[in-house]
């Protein structure tokens, strides 16, 4: 391979790595829901992490709500999606979200 065809996979490759680390979850809630700022009408749910937001699509509707998230990285591996929420009044108040299959914690607090 001469340097060129080296150069050229090289910026192929950083222009394919954003979109491929764009990775979804899947989240049900039951009835409705409060995730930062943001009420989500119970449902089926795919996040995305893009930057320092979550972006909720609801999987009927495709209608999608952004809201901001302070991201964790820890040192284990979570095997899991899963979503830790308290109650207050008549909805559910997502605290915090561990995203199976990496390191990473949302924190909606």
């Amino acid at each position: 391979m001469t340097k060129r065809t080296l150069l050229l996979l090289g910026v192929l490759a950083m222009a394919i790595l954003p979109v491929a680390s764009a990775k979804s979850y899947n989240i049900a809630f039951p009835s409705r829901t409060v995730v930062g700022s943001a009420q989500l009408p119970a449902g089926d749910y795919t996040l995305k992490v893009e930057g320092a937001n979550a972006v909720f699509t609801n999987v009927d509707s495709n209608k999608s709500v952004t809201t901001p998230v302070k991201i964790e990285t820890v040192d284990k591996k979570y095997g899991t999606t899963s979503v830790e929420t308290i109650t207050e009044g008549d909805a559910q108040h997502v605290k915090d979200i561990e995203l199976g299959g990496s390191t990473t914690k949302l924190d909606f607090e």
